[in-house]
Order: C-alpha cells, then sequence, then structure tokens
C-alpha cells in the first residue's frame, strides 16, 4: 500500500481520487508542526503539501520510505529542493494550475483601474462622491496578451466600457 500524507488544504476530490486508486492511501494531517512532520514523513512513500507547510531539511533529515513531495501549487521556495535531492526524494509541482485564475484576476483588476473602483470607493466612504470624477477610462481598442506556460490567451476588447 503506497500513503500519501497531505498537510495541507487539499480539496475532496483529489484525496478521493487518491482513495479510489488501488494500493493508495491518502492520510490526511493538516499543518504539523516540522518536529510531528519530520517524524511522519518517514512512514509515507509520498507527501503533498501546498504555501503552508514547509519541507525543511530537518524534515527531511530521516525520509524513510518518502520518495516524492508533490506541491499542489506554483513554486517549490517552501521545500528544501536540495536537501530532498540529496536524499533521492523527487520535488514535482504544478505550475500552469493557476493560470485561469491569474487571468481574470488581471481582468478584474484592469476593469477596476478603468472604472477607478477603489478610489471612488474611498469617496464614497468619505461622503465626498464626485460622480463625474470616476467617470470610465475609454478605450477604443484594447488588445492584452497573456503568455504564461507556454500558453498565450489573447482578449480584444472595441468599443467603451461603460
Amino acid at each position: 500500500m503506497i500513503k500519501i500524507l497531505i498537510t495541507d488544504k487539499l480539496a475532496q476530490e483529489a484525496i478521493d481520487l487518491i482513495n479510489s486508486t488501488e494500493g493508495a492511501e491518502a492520510v490526511v494531517n493538516i499543518g504539523p508542526a516540522e518536529d510531528e512532520l519530520a517524524k511522519l514523513i518517514g512512514e509515507h512513500d509520498g507527501l503533498i503539501v501546498r504555501s503552508g507547510t514547509k519541507v525543511t531539511a530537518k524534515v527531511l533529515a530521516n525520509p524513510g520510505k518518502l520518495r516524492a513531495i508533490g506541491r499542489a501549487g506554483v513554486g517549490t521556495d517552501n521545500i528544501d529542493v536540495a536537501e530532498a535531492d540529496k536524499k533521492d526524494v523527487v520535488v514535482m509541482n504544478t505550475p500552469g494550475g493557476n493560470t485561469i485564475s491569474v487571468a481574470e484576476h488581471v481582468f478584474a483588476l484592469m476593469l477596476g483601474l478603468s472604472r477607478n473602483i477603489v478610489l471612488g470607493c474611498n469617496s464614497l466612504k468619505s461622503g465626498a462622491w464626485d460622480r463625474k470624477k470616476f467617470m470610465y477610462l475609454a478605450c477604443p481598442s484594447i488588445e492584452v496578451n497573456l503568455t504564461a506556460i507556454n500558453r498565450t490567451y489573447k482578449i480584444k476588447a472595441f468599443s467603451k466600457i461603460i
């Protein structure tokens, strides 16, 4: 039986997928302290973390059965990759996992800027609403290219944002 330790909040669907795989078991232990994690990892074949768990050299000192660390997210800054490499533990991440969310956030910020949302909100809260001061920024044509992980998203907008 392959045991995979999950130490950060993960979608239930992901846990169910692991548990539905023959010969695999997900073991969920959210937020263990460094000393506890150091003791736990040796009993597991894999470790899945997000940004909350810090996989330090101390945690990896005695990796036992641990063969892989998966980072559900971008980057591996919370994992001592050099130490994992010394212990023959593979480190993986999901760099394209949040591409759509980033693109959505970019457009939300662009629309907020074009409509002066923050300035208007602050003005209204202070009781000094001046509608004309917060009119939209008219752009006859906007073209935005978002390139991330070898994917290019092109969005063109014409006319005014009203």
